[in-house]
């Protein structure tokens, strides 16, 4: 199986999820218990491939504590993760649990200290012995810094992000040395190597999109031109409504904390 993780954890919104922050101008029609539907859903695509779901409870103190990835990034194979610092202050303390479960099960964890800010959203793991990360509102000089000391088995490749929240927001990592770029989003020089996939400017939503391994790739319903741009390319795109995690500025990869095989 070429995917890049066999185990996940996930996290249920809670009735709070509708003070989530979020720049959607939809952001005040979220609805709560089709949010949970949705999320339900999620987890059973991810099941359905083969991939192990630990589920934790909702985090009511914190309403954007469903978008999981972005507390922490774990190692499989290292036994080793590094805790986010959140560069947006009201989510700091949504990764205190996730600490608890790592150290629960015998992980070895390094903390993001201050001044470094970094969170799970603005890293792209890949199987080829680098990692990109965006330089971005939420992730700064100083916290990538820390995080490649932490992984230093690998590379770690900056990528400065200026027009999305997260480098995930427009790159995809699709295994076999494949990636999914926005260009208009993302410079795609940093990528050379790589075989790369444009997704189309207007369907940018879509570039969120998480491979499930043996060419299935998780996206959000509605964007066509991304599924047929990924069924030419031999991937089974598996398609998701998400619209109640689009209004909180979250898409299919935010749902997840993976551990990764390859760190």
């Amino acid at each position: 199986m070429d995917r890049l993780f066999d185990k996940v954890i996930v996290r249920p919104p809670g009735e709070s999820y509708k003070n989530c922050v979020s720049t959607n101008p939809q952001h005040s029609t979220i609805d709560v218990k089709l949010a949970q539907k949705q999320h339900k859903e999620y987890v059973k695509v991810l099941k359905e491939n083969g991939i192990s779901v630990v589920e934790l409870e909702p985090l009511e103190t914190h309403p954007d504590s469903v978008f999981v990835q972005d507390t922490s990034v774990i190692g499989a194979s290292s036994g080793v993760a590094v805790i986010a610092r959140f560069g947006e202050p009201s989510r700091r303390g949504e990764e205190k649990s996730i600490e608890k479960l790592l150290l629960d099960n015998g992980v070895e964890i390094n903390r993001i200290q201050a001044p470094g800010t970094l969170e799970g959203g603005d890293v792209l793991v890949t199987d080829q012995g680098v990692v990109f990360v965006g330089e971005s509102q939420r992730t700064n000089k100083r916290g990538i810094e820390q995080f490649a000391r932490y992984f230093s088995h690998v590379e770690v490749v900056r990528v400065p992000v200026t027009k999305v929240f997260h480098l995930l927001s427009a790159v995809s990592y699709l295994g076999n040395k494949t990636i999914a770029i926005s260009p208009h989003i993302i410079d795609v020089g940093y990528f050379k190597g790589f075989k790369l996939i444009t997704i189309p400017e207007e369907e940018l939503y879509a570039n969120n999109m998480l491979y499930l391994g043996n060419k299935m790739v998780l996206i959000p319903a509605g964007y066509s031109k991304t599924e047929e741009k990924l069924k030419k390319e031999g991937f089974k795109p598996i398609t998701l409504d998400v619209s109640e995690f689009w209004k909180g500025d979250g898409g299919v990869t935010c749902l997840n904390s993976p551990f990764y095989k390859s760190l």
